[in-house]
């Protein structure tokens, strides 16, 4: 049977394949470390989990508004106003099942057949995809020449009369990257001469380090809160990856049919796991700086153990929990990062995934979030692997 072109052109997601090649293997009982996972290692915590068992026993079983409860809206309006320090009201927001399912609604909006889209580029795996299936075209601007930042004169000359938007990822998954205030300022300064569509992917903005500060484009004016799309979610701040509960908030009519594209496909997220969302942000928040500190520990032993390895190279994320080195110099050894990974999973049963899917074909990408204990043993075995 004949798949369609469009699905055809989709490429498996290359964080999800490792992860599960990862747990195959596992499940034959080998020994794999795995730097793949793109979502916290913690449980869930407790009183969030309690507030489901509530739902669940007091039958909140059924449909819910497609958009999400009103009580789910508010309590992200008040997390956001609080968090960004700007007004926004429940007609403000959708929630969907996931950042990636907000993004995807957001995107096939948006953007018509022939519209140009910036991504920077490392960018995370699904972009490109989910913008060729709105018919639009991803633009990509490559950053790896300047230290994983957007440069502004070659973002102006990269836009003509078909550019509609821009997506900013800060702090970046994969690079880690956050930009500073000033970069913000500069790059909205660009968005608004050329009257783009701003994107910002804000999911990873709880867990930023120590000489970094989360700064949102739309918190600088009325005028970029009014063209910028914040894309946002439970996921990652609270371990929350399976409840998928992701949300975008923006301009009432663009969500509005948001809403009704997620009418025709999902209709509501899970009830349930709306109600633990509610309990995730309105509840304590102790255990949002309690994980982040441990993701700093982390970053400081898995910096420190690549910059041991010979042959790669590492930018200190500013923030994620990734690290996304380079392994140029490792390539005319195993033709491809793709082709090191496959090594370094046969050779040393360690789980990496390979730049090619975030646009940049000589880095890695690897994760920590994972205990201590396996990223020194894993990075290790890759140290041994490539001596």
């Amino acid at each position: 049977m004949k798949i369609s072109p469009t699905v055809s052109s989709i490429p498996t997601s290359p964080t999800l394949a490792v992860t599960s090649k990862a747990k195959a293997l596992k499940a034959q009982g080998k020994d794999v470390i795995g730097f793949g996972a793109g979502e916290p290692d913690f449980d869930t915590p407790e009183h969030i989990k309690q507030a489901a068992v509530r739902a669940l026993e007091n039958g909140f079983t059924k449909y819910t508004p497609v958009g999400g409860t009103v009580e789910l809206k508010g309590a992200i309006a008040d997390r956001i106003s609080e968090d960004y320090g700007i007004k926004i009201t429940t007609d403000n927001i959708i929630v969907s099942c996931g950042a990636k399912h907000s993004l995807f609604n957001l995107i096939l909006t948006l953007f018509t057949p022939g519209d140009e889209v910036i991504c920077p580029s490392p960018y995370w795996v699904s972009y490109p995809p989910i913008i060729r299936i709105a018919g639009a075209v991803p633009v990509i601007i490559d950053t790896t020449q300047n230290n994983m930042r957007m440069d502004i004169q070659q973002l102006k000359e990269l836009i003509t009369k078909r550019t509609k938007g821009i997506i900013i990822n800060s702090p970046c998954n994969p690079t880690g990257i956050t930009y500073t205030k000033k970069e913000i300022e500069e790059i909205a300064e660009v968005c608004l001469q050329n009257n783009l569509i701003i994107i910002s992917d804000d999911i990873y903005h709880k867990i930023v380090y120590p000489g970094s500060e989360f700064t949102s484009i739309a918190t600088l004016s009325r005028d970029l809160e009014k063209r910028t799309f914040i894309i946002q979610g439970v996921s990652k701040t609270y371990a929350m990856t399976g409840w998928r509960i992701g949300y975008c908030i923006g301009d009432p009519e663009v969500i509005s049919a948001m809403t009704k594209l997620q009418s025709q496909s999902t209709s509501n997220p899970t009830s349930l796991a709306q109600a633990a969302a509610i309990e995730a942000l309105r509840g304590p928040q102790h255990t949002v700086e309690e994980m982040r500190k441990t993701f700093e520990e982390r970053r400081t032993i898995m910096v420190s153990m690549l910059r041991e390895i010979p042959g790669l190279e590492v930018i200190e994320p500013d923030g994620t929990f990734y690290c996304f080195p380079s392994v140029k110099a490792h390539l005319e050894r195993f033709g491809s990062a793709s082709g090191l990974a496959d090594y370094l999973l046969d050779k040393a049963m360690v789980a990496v995934v390979p730049g090619e899917g975030f646009g940049s074909p000589d880095h890695m990408r690897l994760s920590f979030a994972l205990n201590e204990e396996s990223i020194v043993e894993g990075l290790n075995r890759i140290k041994q692997a490539l001596s």
